[in-house]
């Protein structure tokens, strides 16, 4: 009797492994998506998403906010999501590190930096020389945002010797630490740059993108093993991308505010439309998805160029295009 017992127990195991593992891979089309913030700066991605791209490509999307690129990457090693959406330095980062089941860039999605530096006054004729003596906010030291505003500097042959660039606080703290006093200048994404200046708390000055110059800005990301055992998957995933991209190339802000408004609740269409022309007069999106060689050198040059890495990642190893 007792052997029959637990005959059946071992049946009954058996079936329950079988059933959860084939309702795993029913839902293998599902996928988390690790955003490092969320932004008007990301349009296509939330064109993609409300205009069913995703659906039409038989994924299912579930976006979660991920602040800060070394905590999206640690996301994605841990397995908490799939694909990440953050700067390629977390990529090249992780890579470095020594981490056998690196994460590798499959597709990409802005060309530049989409930072927008504010100041507590108007003032039309701002130039980067003027941050001369000042206290500028600028989130981590390493991150993109970072990296970028001083490669704006390098640019513009402006000493960054000569201005108190504050790495200390965090990305996502940025905005209320310059409405609560601290720093002359804050360094912000949209929405976060229109409505600062829509509460008379900040007034956007320039965009930080003219001066940085193109490179491989925000790019999506999984570890190896998961884009070599998901790669029609990753095909359709950047099937998507790549109509968000083209369908934001080739239509007005004001249709494009309209189709992403439920990703942004807070924020009116007219808010909306401004911001995207933002970003569209500082030609911030990629046309298509690849990630080139030159523009990941490009962002390499810099970090080697601040003591960051040392020398160059293969770009064979880094990169897996999907078109």
């Amino acid at each position: 009797m007792k052997k029959i017992l637990l005959i059946f127990l071992i049946i009954l195991l058996l079936i329950f492994y079988l059933f959860s593992h084939n309702k795993k891979d029913h839902n293998s089309n599902k996928i988390t998506l690790a955003e490092v913030t969320h932004s008007i700066f990301y349009a296509p991605l939330y064109v993609a998403i409300e205009n069913d791209y995703f659906k039409d490509e038989g994924l299912d999307i579930e976006l979660v906010l991920t602040s800060g690129a070394d905590k999206v990457s640690a996301a994605i090693i841990s397995g908490d999501a799939q694909i990440g959406l953050a700067g390629a330095e977390s990529a090249i980062y992780i890579y470095n590190s020594g981490e056998k089941d690196y994460l590798q860039i499959f597709s990409g999605l802005t060309k530049r930096d989409g930072q927008f530096i504010l100041g507590r006054k108007r003032d039309e004729k701002f130039t980067l020389d003027k941050l001369k003596n000042k206290e500028v906010l600028v989130g981590r030291k390493g991150g993109m945002p970072s990296l970028n505003f001083i490669n704006a500097l390098d640019n513009s042959v402006v000493n960054t010797k000569n201005i108190n660039i504050n790495y200390q606080i965090d990305f996502a703290s940025l905005s209320g630490a310059f409405i609560s006093g601290t720093g002359d200048y804050v360094n912000l994404f949209e929405p976060n740059a229109t409505m600062l200046e829509k509460n008379n708390q900040g007034y956007i000055l320039s965009s930080i993108g003219k001066y940085s110059g193109e490179m491989p800005y925000t790019v999506f990301y999984a570890k190896k093993s998961y884009i070599n055992n998901n790669s029609d998957l990753c095909k359709k995933f950047t099937s998507a991308i790549n109509k968000g991209l083209e369908y934001v190339k080739n239509h007005e802000p004001i249709e494009i505010a309209e189709i992403i408004s439920k990703q942004f609740p807070d924020n009116s269409i007219k808010e909306l439309e401004q911001m995207i022309k933002h970003y569209k007069d500082a030609d911030t999106w990629l046309s298509n998805s690849i990630v080139t060689e030159s523009s990941l050198k490009n962002l390499e040059d810099l970090l080697i160029k601040n003591n960051l890495i040392k020398d160059y990642v293969p770009y064979k190893k880094l990169v897996k295009n999907y078109e």
